[in-house]
């Protein structure tokens, strides 16, 4: 059954052939400011790994991955459901040395999705990932990071003004990031949901740093399911910006500093995964084969619609939708790809 909503009087910003003009110009211009900030080389990324070795992201630990045997070697491969653990490994393997890192352009399918105005079957990101000292694990210097992407996130956005006038009519988004953390969230809505927590602080503060997503808070629930196998739950965190059509928040990007070898240890035993312990990604990393790294994903789709103040991730990406959503956006005078 369809979720798509059509805000009152909404239309969208630009003609269908400019949208595929600006989503151009939004994807070259933000990565080249994102390799700049964060001193970040393109590489190539997979669109699937093999199964088994613990490299595939498990998300919130219930998506199952699509997966297929290869007819020649009979082995197992799963699409990629992001490149958080890949990145790391690559890190290694390419030699990159503390302060570099890479970017890569991810695309997934996430067959469990729920599809609504912002989610999708089909996942396309920036994923980036960058070597840092054991000294770097630390709160402020991934605070220091999410600025460097909003502010990416925001030039890119000015480019773009100065290309289409038209987007003008549209509220300009704060480089000022003010950064909570999930307890902080609770203390502050105890009585809401996370996600309400999230629409009621983004909405009176505008672009937000959540942080520490992952680990039970005072009332025995996480804020939001996090894998215990790439961040440390106490040096992650989400950036969300406000979404004007759907007066709603919504991420941007889910970010964070990876685990070491103890928060690993730590992670796998309080969520009751030391059965990965056994696999090549994991004895690698505990083993101290790995190098300190933070890294993230930023979703393209997202960052398009925030910056073309779109309703439906449907208007700025291709991918399959119920007949009750295109028959509502149709109505709408919304072109769905």
């Amino acid at each position: 059954m369809s979720t798509c909503i059509i805000p009152k009087g909404y239309k969208p910003a630009l003609s269908l052939y400019d949208t595929q003009k600006a989503i151009g110009l939004i994807k070259h211009d933000f990565a080249e400011l994102l390799a700049a900030s964060l001193k970040l080389n393109r590489v190539s990324a997979p669109l699937f790994v093999p199964a088994g070795l613990g490299i595939n992201d498990d998300l919130n630990g219930v998506e199952e991955p699509v997966s297929f045997v290869m007819t020649e070697t009979g082995t197992e491969a799963q699409i990629v459901q992001s490149l958080a653990k890949w990145k790391r490994l690559a890190l290694r393997d390419y030699d990159f040395h503390v302060g570099k890192g890479l970017y890569a352009d991810m695309n997934a399918i996430r067959k469990d999705e729920i599809t609504d105005n912002l989610h999708s079957i089909y996942v396309d990101q920036w994923d980036w990932e960058r070597v840092i000292t054991e000294e770097d694990r630390s709160l402020a210097f991934l605070e220091g990071i999410v600025q460097k992407i909003v502010s990416a996130i925001c030039a890119t956005e000015l480019n773009l003004r100065a290309r289409f006038p038209e987007l003008d009519r549209l509220p300009v988004h704060s480089n000022s990031v003010t950064c909570i953390t999930t307890q902080e969230l609770l203390d502050l809505y105890p009585d809401k949901t996370p996600k309400e927590r999230e629409d009621a602080f983004v909405a009176e503060h505008g672009t937000t740093f959540i942080e520490k997503i992952g680990a039970p808070l005072s009332d025995g629930k996480p804020h939001d399911g996090r894998a215990p196998d790439y961040d440390d739950w106490e040096l992650n965190g989400d950036i969300l910006f406000w979404n004007e059509p759907l007066q709603c928040s919504y991420e941007i990007s889910s970010m964070g500093i990876r685990v070491s070898p103890e928060s690993l240890a730590a992670q796998l035993e309080a969520s009751g995964h030391t059965e990965r312990k056994e696999y090549y990604f994991h004895k690698e990393l505990l083993e101290g084969r790995l190098p300190y790294t933070m890294g993230g994903g930023i979703g393209q789709s997202r960052l398009c619609m925030l910056l073309l103040g779109s309703a439906h991730i449907g208007e700025v990406q291709t991918s399959i939708w119920d007949k009750e959503t295109k028959e509502k956006c149709i109505e709408a005078g919304i072109a769905i790809l």
